[in-house]
């Protein structure tokens, strides 16, 4: 049986609620950018949350839409992106990076979502390989990845172009021996088949959101990649176990406590998001959740502080 160490970083109990940082901290920070994740690691916060894509000329890039959002991405202009928005596999990384990615526009719904988010200038999208040349660096062994790798829901019958992406992506992996600290997480199940196959020693964190929970404003689907839940004849901890996971990663609005105590009894951490709002963290603690994927990574810390527990140990 593969004993799997990068599971630790994530696991809670005994008084410790893990925070993982979601696309670096986008409640404060421009979302999936190397400003996000250094402040998010500066802030004591040592797991990070982030999304890969792969450009035209096939190398991964951290994004977390497939087209560019035109409310947080500008033109070399400076103009933010009007009408069509382009497809980040249609470009190539040096087409890509002419785009600024440092705030966003507050006139639309996303921007007002994320009002306490800064404003920069000249902020690129980044390399996979970035982020990953960061974590490798002295003084940062204990940073661990939860690497979710998005699916195109354009290219979602081609078996081929799942094992292209998981193999880019862990190539990158392994070329900084970082397979130790990276688990690999995303909505399409079958994608995680293929991630198995191809890194045996990297374990599967299986996000899930039911149909029913509410949808983000600008955010891409998961509802077309994911599995059919209504198809489902057990639970989604079972679901996960019998697919080969070692994690699940549920919407915060999908957790019950006793969903998690059988995931638990599975023997599967359990890993929530996206919760922001102080009530809805406290009830994450209250399900008994391992950690918890947030965009206010200061707030799950004061949560946590208020009940006296740690999120290291």
């Amino acid at each position: 049986m593969i004993s799997f160490p990068q599971l630790d970083a994530f696991r809670g109990g005994n008084g410790i609620t893990r925070v993982i940082g979601h696309r670096g901290a986008r409640g404060v920070m421009p979302e999936n950018t190397m400003e996000g994740f250094k402040f998010t690691i500066d802030v004591g916060i040592d797991a990070l949350e982030f999304d890969v894509i792969l450009t035209r000329d096939r190398i991964p890039v951290i994004t977390h839409n497939h087209y560019l959002l035109g409310a947080a991405t500008r033109e070399p202009n400076g103009r933010w992106i009007t009408g069509e928005e382009p497809k980040v596999s249609r470009l190539t990384l040096k087409e890509l990076q002419t785009f600024d990615v440092g705030g966003l526009d507050g006139n639309t719904v996303y921007g007002q979502r994320f009002a306490d988010q800064v404003f920069l200038n000249d902020i690129r999208i980044p390399r996979l390989s970035e982020l990953l040349d960061l974590a490798a660096s002295p003084g940062m062994e204990g940073v661990h990845l939860l690497l979710e790798l998005k699916s195109d829901p354009e290219a979602i019958d081609d078996k081929n172009e799942r094992a292209d992406v998981v193999q880019h992506v862990v190539d990158e992996v392994r070329a900084r021996m970082l397979e130790s600290r990276t688990i690999l997480h995303s909505f399409d199940w079958l994608l995680l088949d293929e991630c198995r196959k191809i890194a045996p020693d990297m374990p599967t964190s299986y996000l899930s959101q039911l149909p029913e929970s509410s949808e983000d404003p600008s955010e891409e689907t998961s509802i077309t990649i994911g599995p059919n839940y209504k198809e489902l004849t057990t639970s989604l901890p079972r679901a996960v176990k019998e697919a080969g996971g070692q994690m699940w990663c549920p919407y915060f609005e999908d957790v019950t406590p006793d969903l998690v105590a059988e995931a638990h009894d599975l023997g599967l951490l359990v890993t929530t998001w996206t919760a922001n709002e102080a009530s809805d963290i406290d009830k994450m603690m209250d399900a008994g959740v391992d950690g918890i994927v947030s965009d206010h990574v200061g707030r799950v810390q004061r949560c946590i502080l208020n009940r006296g527990q740690r999120w290291v140990p």
